[in-house]
């Protein structure tokens, strides 16, 4: 599948012959700015946050090589801030110490904002979860 630009001159746009043959050929036709893609596609591509504890930590670094590549999903870069990121990635253990943090980084995201628990620690409580009196149940 090859991507052709047409070359058509200004004056030819004043017709629907030219308009009919574009639409026949499958060309596209752009009439906006570098700036203003960009920006769509900066606004529609996922900023996550990253919220790592425990070991889990080190299986969202190894999920997010190049083995795997997130790009294609439009995860290009994990965000150091909440007021730059779309979802917060909640990878391990979350004791009841953590719990006001978590809470802040979340009401500092900007809406639409999601949560991804990522891992056995952050769903269930894992290994931590039945004889510890500190893990959020």
């Amino acid at each position: 599948m090859g991507i052709g630009i047409k070359s058509m001159e200004y004056e030819d746009f004043g017709d629907n012959e030219s308009l009919e043959l574009l639409k026949k050929t499958g060309g596209n036709v752009f009439l906006s700015s570098i700036d203003s893609l960009l920006n769509w596609g900066r606004s529609n591509s996922i900023w996550p946050l990253t919220f790592a504890t425990s070991c889990c930590g080190i299986e969202m670094m190894a999920a997010g090589a190049s083995r795997h590549d997130f790009a294609r999903f439009g995860i290009e870069v994990y965000r150091a801030s909440p007021r730059q990121a779309d979802v917060i990635v909640v990878a391990g253990t979350i004791v009841h110490k953590m719990v006001p943090v978590l809470k802040r980084l979340y009401d500092q995201m900007p809406d639409p904002k999601y949560v991804i628990a990522m891992g056995a620690c952050a769903v269930s409580g894992g290994p931590f979860f039945y004889n510890s009196y500190s893990v959020v149940r």
